[in-house]
């Protein structure tokens, strides 16, 4: 049992990792010889988005949700969640055979709310922020009886996350370090309550968003605090205070909390989706991100988490984008030309002799900014890189034509 000062105990881990025998997937350890190259170390890649419901987050759902009582069973059971947590809940409580009710932000990935439904949880959706919904959520248990389940702040969800521990030290037996994504601080604080207990030498890094960091701070000070606002487009760690229960096993445990933007992850994604096919939510490589941002203190041989595959199609398309302007291979370009004809079929023709890929061509003549007889034509342009671009740009200038790089890295 968990003792005052120690919410979680390996004993938990281990107790929750023989729940969960048979009910979720130990998901694969790969080593990526992409990034080991690029960081200089061995990295591997604990594949938790290949988990069932798609992350991480049913670990922690059955356990909680297996342990209790019939009496409270039979109540049903509440969440709210951004789409990860929703999953793992609505999915414990389909196998389990439990009613629930899940709370989700307004403008929550669409396949993420639909996959909950599709597991048979009832969904509400209030607010914009998980801690939006959560409120909405306490308000039913209070009123109807039903249990709440927390998404991280519960000794027994962060003992379902610790299983992921368990199973990278039986992957990788000799592992120095450990790299995952934090918003709560669930998974975090249980794979840092195994790791401590059985390899104490090895190195615990959690990775915020940088719009949504709220450990960091929470930590410096001794004690949880709120944000005031967040900004992030990585919904999955998008909490605004830290859970008490792993916040308490985060300041013990864990050698350190950085932080990541939307570009890194944006850049990461595309590694992860380019050289290892993986469809990874911005969530889910935050770990990946920090690796190739040099955040990380790297003691070989490192495994970096990617928490959660669950990204909506949409998003991806704008992700990729992003982290194609990140690298240095995707551009907008405003330029301007004369209004005579011939004269775009020469730019165009210019930026062919350089080899780039033109995407799309938008010409117009309304921009208060142009002289009479001129013309704005805007482009998104493919290049092979910031080498390319560079000297892209450099070729247009050096043939007369006044731009403006409203994308990219020059």
């Amino acid at each position: 049992m968990a003792s005052p000062s120690l919410p979680v105990t390996l004993d938990d881990v281990i107790a929750a990792q023989d729940l969960l025998s048979g009910v979720v997937r130990p998901t694969p350890l790969e080593y990526s010889r992409a990034l080991s190259e690029r960081v200089g170390a061995d990295v591997y890649l604990k594949c938790e988005n290949l988990q069932r419901a798609g992350s991480f987050k049913i670990r922690g759902a059955y356990t909680r949700i297996a342990r209790l009582s019939e009496e409270e069973k039979a109540r049903g059971i509440v969440a709210a969640s951004a789409g990860n947590h929703a999953q793992g809940v609505a999915l414990a409580a389909q196998l389990l055979g439990i009613d629930s009710t899940v709370f989700m932000p307004i403008g929550a990935p669409i396949p993420k709310l639909l996959a909950t439904r599709a597991y048979g949880a009832h969904v509400e959706q209030v607010g914009t922020t998980v801690d939006e919904a959560l409120v909405a959520a306490k308000e039913m248990a209070a009123s109807t009886g039903a249990i709440l389940i927390h998404p991280f702040d519960h000794a027994d969800i962060v003992a379902g996350q610790g299983t992921c521990g368990l199973e990278i030290l039986d992957q990788c037996p000799d592992v120095k370090t450990i790299v995952t994504s934090a918003g709560g601080g669930g998974l975090l604080a249980g794979i840092s309550t195994a790791v401590r207990a059985l390899r104490p030498q090895a190195r615990i890094v959690g990775v915020q968003a940088e719009g949504a960091a709220a450990y960091p701070a929470s930590l410096a000070a001794g004690h949880p605090l709120a944000l005031t606002t967040m900004t992030t487009m990585a919904d999955g760690i998008a909490v605004g205070r830290p859970g008490d229960v792993p916040f308490a096993l985060v300041s013990r445990y864990v050698d350190d909390v950085v932080t990541v933007t939307d570009e890194d992850r944006s850049a990461a994604l595309l590694v992860l989706l380019e050289r290892h096919k993986m469809v990874v939510e911005p969530a889910g490589g935050a770990s990946v991100a920090a690796l190739l941002t040099g955040k990380v203190d790297l003691k070989p041989p490192i495994v970096a988490i990617l928490s959660g595959g669950n990204i909506d199609p949409m998003l991806l398309l704008r992700v990729i984008e992003h982290g194609l302007v990140s690298a240095g291979r995707f551009l907008r370009l405003a330029v301007r030309t004369g209004d005579q004809p011939g004269e775009l079929a020469r730019l165009l023709a210019e930026i062919a002799e350089q080899r780039a890929n033109i995407v799309d061509v938008a010409h117009s003549r309304q921009n208060p900014r142009l002289s009479f007889g001129e013309v704005e034509v805007q482009l998104s342009v493919e290049t092979r890189g910031p080498d390319h671009s560079a000297a892209l740009i450099g070729a247009l200038r050096s043939q007369g034509y006044p731009l403006t790089l409203l994308s990219g890295t020059p």
